[in-house]
């Protein structure tokens, strides 16, 4: 295992305030992550959930299209319940959020400073968006910071695009990638001439190991080209791995940071999060030269292992500062926690 030069617990669900009276915060964790001068921005997955009980039934919150919340009271007798996340109706087999998300800007200072609440939101609003806004990866591409998020709806789990050049206002480009599909994370320059980007189709039957894949555009919206490139590999991403934190260009290959799961076939839950570490190459990034054989992160600290759903390390930014890299992450559903590494170490890791 990576030696730890440190690691903290920045963000929890008690250090923000709910985007409505008539919802409570589960969950800050899974931030997109960017430097900002000396400041590192976070675009942090805010979750929430009704306040109001009510015996015996269960509420799920959703937003119309046009950013009008609604809480919809489904009797527990007509449901069962996958995960602390998802309930499923019995009469259809649709599954719905126990839960909304949206993202909120935080700024991290170089003293270590965090300003939870002053930042602007960026609230469900769209036909798309109606179950939440979840898992933004920030890239800097020329002059202004491009995010992709997942979009939630009951059209299934999309991916869409935005873009701000302030973090105070943003543009909404829409669905780059359609149900299921999720962990699209773009690269900082054009390669041969076209974007590129991760993904990670989620099939409903499963005829081979989980796999991560690369597409090409030429506009950021349009993308083909689809190759698959890594397979999981280790015992510990034999259930789903995907892109984690926007690549970074080193000499010798694209660094990228990304998260594998390992669950046994009758295990409860969702299994183990962790992070792993692949150097691509920087003329044909579907190349792997070089990879972490073993986890960089595993869900140690508790606040990694206790939350809203245990045992979680999600990668989701990396920042290059002073010899160091730090990678920050969500924690167990419910926490931004960010480990610092040496970079030297970080790259013979890889082998």
């Amino acid at each position: 295992m990576l030696q730890r030069l440190s690691s903290a617990c920045l963000l929890r669900p008690e250090d923000v305030s709910p985007s409505d009276d008539f919802l409570e915060v589960v969950g800050t964790f899974n931030p997109g992550v960017v430097q900002v001068g000396n400041d590192v921005v976070l675009l942090v997955r805010v979750a929430e959930r009704p306040r109001e009980r009510r015996e015996g039934h269960t509420p799920l919150p959703r937003y119309e299209s046009g950013g009008e919340l609604a809480i919809d009271w489904v009797c527990n007798d007509d449901i069962v319940s996958d995960d602390p996340r998802v309930v499923r109706s019995k009469a259809t087999g649709l599954a719905r959020l126990t839960f909304i998300s949206h993202l909120l800007v935080v700024r991290s200072s170089a003293d270590g400073a965090i300003a939870a609440n002053a930042g602007p939101r960026l609230l469900p609003r769209t036909e798309y968006e109606t179950f939440g806004i979840e898992d933004p990866r920030i890239t800097r591409i020329g002059g202004r910071f491009y995010f992709t998020y997942v979009a939630v709806s009951s059209h299934g789990a999309a991916t869409a695009l935005a873009s701000t050049s302030d973090f105070k206002s943003f543009e909404r480009h829409g669905i780059v990638f359609p149900p299921e599909n999720k962990d699209v994370v773009l690269f900082p320059e054009r390669i041969d001439g076209d974007y590129v980007a991760f993904h990670r189709p989620n099939p409903a039957t499963h005829f081979s190991a989980p796999e991560m894949w690369l597409a090409r555009s030429a506009d950021l919206i349009h993308w083909s080209r689809h190759e698959p490139f890594h397979w999981g590999a280790g015992a510990w991403e034999t259930e789903r791995i995907g892109g984690g934190a926007p690549p970074v260009k080193t000499p010798g290959g694209w660094l990228e940071i990304y998260h594998g799961t390992r669950k046994a076939p009758d295990e409860p839950g969702v299994g183990v999060y962790s992070a792993g570490a692949l150097l691509l190459d920087l003329e044909d990034p579907q190349r792997v030269i070089a990879r972490s054989h073993e986890p960089i992160i595993t869900p140690e600290a508790e606040f990694e292992r206790e939350g809203f759903v245990p045992d979680v390390v999600f990668p989701t930014g990396l920042v290059v500062r002073d010899e160091k890299a730090m990678i920050y992450y969500g924690a167990a559903d419910a926490h931004v926690g960010v480990v610092e590494f040496a970079w030297e170490s970080l790259l013979a890791a890889l082998e």
